[in-house]
C-alpha cells in the first residue's frame, strides 16, 4: 500500500511501505488511565501509518551509531555558526562540581557553551561532547582541534551512546560527570531552514539529525500523511494542547486544498482554527502574548524526534556510565520531560503507563511519601531535592531558557 505526498522542495512522490513501530511511552497526563492507553495506542498507530521512501533499509529501520570525530558525514562549512547562550551555566558548573582530570559527558552539546565553561572550570577535564546534529558535532570538532585531546565529539543519538561509549573503550561506571541538556538548541531554532520555530518561515522539518537519516519523516510527512485522529492524539499527547481536535480538523481540511510544507503555513491553518479569543489569551511562562501554534509545533518537534524515548534512553545511559559518586545534570524545558526526569530519578518503573498519568490523590500524606521516594532508591541521591530554576537576570539575557529545570543527583 502506497500514498502520494508532496515535499517541501518537489512534487509528488510514492512512498514504499516500511513499517516503524515507536512505543511512546509519555502519554497525556491528564486523562483517565483508559484514554491514557488509548492515546498511546493511536500515536503507535500514527508511526505505523508513516510510510518511508527507504534507499537504504539499514539506514533506515534501525538507528545504529554514527560517525566518531572527524567524520566526513559532518558538514564542515557550519563551524562558523556563533554558539547560543548556555542555560543555566553557573548553576550547572555549581553542582557538576567538576574536579581536575576528570571525564565528563556532555550529552547535548549544542552550541558549545556548556562544554567550554567545564573546560575552563578545573585543569585536564576531558569532555565527551555528544549531539545528534551533525551541525553541533561540527562545532564540536573545532572545539576539539582547539584543545587538544580534550574534547572527542560524538555524533549520535542517547540511544546510541552506549554503541558510541563501546567505540571508544568507555567503561561503564568510568565517567565523572554527565550534563544532559534536553530539548532543541537555539542553534536549531535560529535557522529558519530547519524548520523548528514557528516565528520564521521555512520549510516543516524539524528533524534534529539534519540530513544524516534524510529518508526520515519530517514533520510535513506527519501533517499530511496521518489522519485526523492520530494527529489529535499527537497534538494533545506531545503538546498537551487543549484544542487539539479542532486543529488537527483545519490541518487536514487544509491539507486537501494543498499540502503543508511551511512552518508559517502551518501556523496560519492554526491560528485560523481556534477562536481569535483563544490567540489573545494565550501566555506563555513569564506571562507574555504566546502563538497558539506553540503547542502544536512542540507536539510535532517532540514526536517527529522520538524526544520522549531518546531522554529516557539518555538517562538509562548515564546511569550505567557514571561511576559511584559521580553527579548527573538533567535540564528540561517543558513539563512532559521534566516528569519523565523526576520519575525516573525516583526510582519509578517508566515502562507502565499508569506512572504517567495524573496523579489522582493530591492529600499531603501522599505527597510527603512521594518525597521520600525520591531520595530512597537504588541509584540516585540528590544533591537537591527541589528543582532549581533560572534567575530573573538569567531569563532577561536568554529568554529562551525562560522555562529551564535543573535536577542534579549523585550516582550511587
Amino acid at each position: 500500500m502506497t500514498h502520494g505526498m508532496t515535499h517541501a522542495g518537489g512534487g509528488a512522490t510514492l512512498w514504499r511501505t516500511t513499517i516503524i513501530v515507536k512505543m511512546m511511552i509519555f502519554p497525556v497526563s491528564s486523562c483517565s488511565n483508559s484514554l491514557l492507553r488509548k492515546t498511546n495506542l493511536a500515536a503507535w498507530r500514527a508511526w505505523r501509518r508513516l510510510k518511508l521512501s527507504v534507499h537504504s533499509p539499514v539506514a533506515c529501520a534501525s538507528s545504529g551509531p554514527g560517525p566518531l570525530e572527524g567524520s566526513e558525514d559532518v558538514p564542515s562549512g557550519s563551524a562558523a555558526k556563533p554558539p547560543h547562550t548556555p542555560v543555566m551555566l553557573k548553576e550547572v558548573l555549581h553542582y557538576l562540581d567538576v574536579q581536575p582530570a576528570q571525564v565528563v559527558l556532555d550529552m547535548t552539546f549544542g552550541g558549545g557553551g556548556h562544554t567550554k565553561a567545564i573546560l575552563s572550570a578545573a585543569p585536564g577535564v576531558t569532555v565527551l561532547a555528544l549531539d545528534r546534529d551533525p551541525t553541533a558535532v561540527s562545532l564540536a570538532q573545532t572545539l576539539a582541534d582547539e584543545h587538544s585531546g580534550r574534547v572527542k565529539p560524538l555524533l549520535g543519538r542517547f540511544s546510541e551512546l552506549e554503541a558510541l561509549m563501546s567505540n571508544m573503550n568507555v567503561e561503564p561506571g568510568s565517567v565523572d560527570a554527565v550534563l544532559l541538556d534536553a530539548g532543541c538548541s537555539s542553534m536549531q531554532m535560529d535557522e529558519a531552514e530547519r524548520g523548528f520555530a514557528l516565528s520564521k518561515d521555512g520549510p516543516l522539518d524539524m528533524r534534529m539529525d539534519g540530513e544524516r537519516y534524510p529518508d526520515m519523516p519530517r514533520a510535513a510527512d506527519v501533517v499530511n500523511t496521518l489522519d485526523q485522529q492520530a494527529l489529535a492524539s499527537i497534538l494533545s499527547a506531545y503538546g498537551e494542547e487543549r484544542y487539539a481536535g479542532k486543529i488537527a480538523s483545519a490541518i487536514v481540511e487544509a491539507r486537501r486544498v494543498n499540502p503543508i510544507t511551511r512552518t508559517q503555513q502551518l501556523a496560519s491553518v492554526v491560528a485560523g482554527s481556534l477562536p481569535a479569543a483563544v490567540a489573545y489569551v494565550r501566555k506563555d511562562r513569564l506571562h507574555r502574548p504566546a502563538h497558539v501554534a506553540t503547542k502544536t509545533f512542540q507536539a510535532l518537534r517532540i514526536f517527529v524526534n522520538d524526544e520522549l524515548n531518546e531522554l529516557h534512553a539518555g538517562l538509562r545511559a548515564a546511569r550505567a556510565l557514571l561511576r559511584p559518586g559521580g553527579r548527573l545534570c538533567v535540564i528540561t524545558f517543558h513539563s512532559l520531560e521534566d516528569r519523565l526526569v523526576k520519575r525516573f530519578l525516583r526510582g519509578d518503573d517508566l515502562t507502565n503507563l499508569d506512572h504517567f498519568s495524573q496523579r489522582t490523590q493530591s492529600t499531603r500524606k501522599k505527597k510527603l511519601n512521594d518525597e521520600k521516594r525520591e531520595v530512597r532508591n537504588d541509584y540516585w541521591t540528590p544533591v537537591r531535592r527541589k528543582v532549581i530554576k533560572p534567575e530573573k537576570g538569567d531569563v532577561s539575557e536568554n529568554p529562551r531558557g525562560r522555562s529551564a529545570k535543573l535536577r542534579a543527583v549523585l550516582r550511587r
